[in-house]
């Protein structure tokens, strides 16, 4: 700590570009950090509570393809289901499509088992109750209400697209979740069963399916799959959370794509480090001739350059964190991309992990112009004039 002084005023002695060091490694660090809380809340966070029970079952050739209305009550009689509702993607137009502000998921999903499996959602119980009798009603959530202005008893059109009829819903309550995303649009599969009367359309597009346990979960998978295996319309049974993620890879390879953008941003404060850290060291060759005459080891001038920027590295760390965890904050208040987006928070890891590729950055990027300053001998470094 006796040198600590001597660090603090060695990382003034140029502040304005300590400054600016401070601030490129604290915006790399911030966006390094919400990559990497993203990162960890997809791949290594786990569903939601709520979620951990819920199983969804689809067309094993794809998500548009769908799957007889029957399969329902099979599905019911495998062990360990609880509850089985169907629900159908609607899609359609909402007012304008090209403002995609105005895009939210419209389904058709039998009103009477929605909260039944949707645990999570909390409605009033009149508000339930008007849903379920109406074959023409909604329920929206809280988020999406506030969007738009809905309230009860509002009416909703929404203009067909894949289907050959539009939508006339009235909103019959309003509901609000904590785990998970709460900007849907859910509508009484009885208006699809009333239009479709006679189609060969009308089908089931998923089922959801709710464990009476989490460790049901994946036996029930195997076994739905199993029942449909040589029937006409195969299926592909799995978690909630692991169909939530399945949109991603639609985007292409996340994981890679996260960690690419990662390692370049990792990369890029190296060099930005790198850089200062070397200006700084070529300022001061003299200065390290004075102290070797005043018997300074280089082992201890080592250490000092090498402490300097390790605190530089650190307090832009800091304050990219602190910036970091804010974004994560502004990004749970936003549409949820998954329902893990709606809980994205710099986890104890992912801190760690901050702290580690600071403290990386600080040391790789002096240990070269460090190692130089130290190996200087006495002459050589005061004739310096550069």
């Amino acid at each position: 700590m006796r040198f600590l002084p001597l660090i603090v005023k060695n990382c003034l002695r140029n502040r304005r570009r300590s400054v600016l060091t401070v601030a490129s490694l604290s915006i790399s660090l911030c966006l390094l950090g919400v990559l990497m809380a993203l990162y960890y809340a997809l791949f290594f966070g786990g569903p939601a509570k709520a979620q951990a029970r819920r199983i969804v079952t689809r067309h094993k050739v794809s998500i548009v393809f769908q799957m007889p209305i029957y399969y329902r009550e099979q599905i019911r009689k495998v062990a360990g289901v609880e509850e089985v509702a169907i629900w159908q993607w609607y899609g359609g137009v909402y007012k304008d499509s090209r403002d995609q502000r105005n895009f939210f998921p419209r389904l058709g999903v039998e009103a009477d088992r929605l909260f039944k499996i949707y645990q999570d959602y909390r409605i009033p119980e009149d508000q339930k109750q008007a849903f379920m009798r109406d074959p023409a009603g909604c329920v929206v959530g809280r988020s999406l209400a506030n969007r738009f202005g809905f309230q009860v008893g509002d009416k909703i059109l929404i203009k067909g697209d894949i289907f050959p009829f539009d939508l006339d819903l009235t909103i019959r309550g309003i509901f609000e979740t904590s785990e998970g995303s709460d900007e849907a649009l859910w509508f009484n599969f009885k208006y699809l069963e009333n239009a479709l009367h006679d189609s060969s359309r009308l089908a089931a597009g998923t089922f959801t399916l709710l464990a009476r346990s989490p460790e049901d979960v994946p036996r029930i998978c195997r076994e739905v799959d199993a029942l449909f295996a040589n029937s006409p319309a195969p299926t592909k049974t799995e978690s909630e959370y692991a169909f939530g993620l399945s949109f991603l890879s639609f985007l292409g390879n996340i994981k890679v794509i996260l960690m690419s953008i990662c390692g370049a941003v990792t990369f890029t404060i190296l060099l930005i480090s790198a850089n200062t850290m070397a200006m700084s060291v070529r300022e001061r060759v003299r200065e390290v001739g004075v102290l070797k005459t005043l018997g300074f080891q280089a082992g201890t001038i080592l250490w000092l350059i090498l402490a300097e920027s390790g605190l530089i590295a650190m307090i832009g760390g800091a304050i990219g964190l602190a910036v970091a965890q804010l974004l994560c904050l502004v990004i749970r208040q936003g549409p949820a991309i998954v329902d893990q987006t709606k809980t994205l928070s710099i986890q104890p890891p992912v801190f760690a992990a901050l702290v580690g590729v600071s403290l990386f950055i600080g040391v790789a990027s002096a240990i070269a112009p460090a190692w130089s300053a130290a190996r200087q001998n006495i002459v050589d470094a005061l004739r310096f004039t550069d």
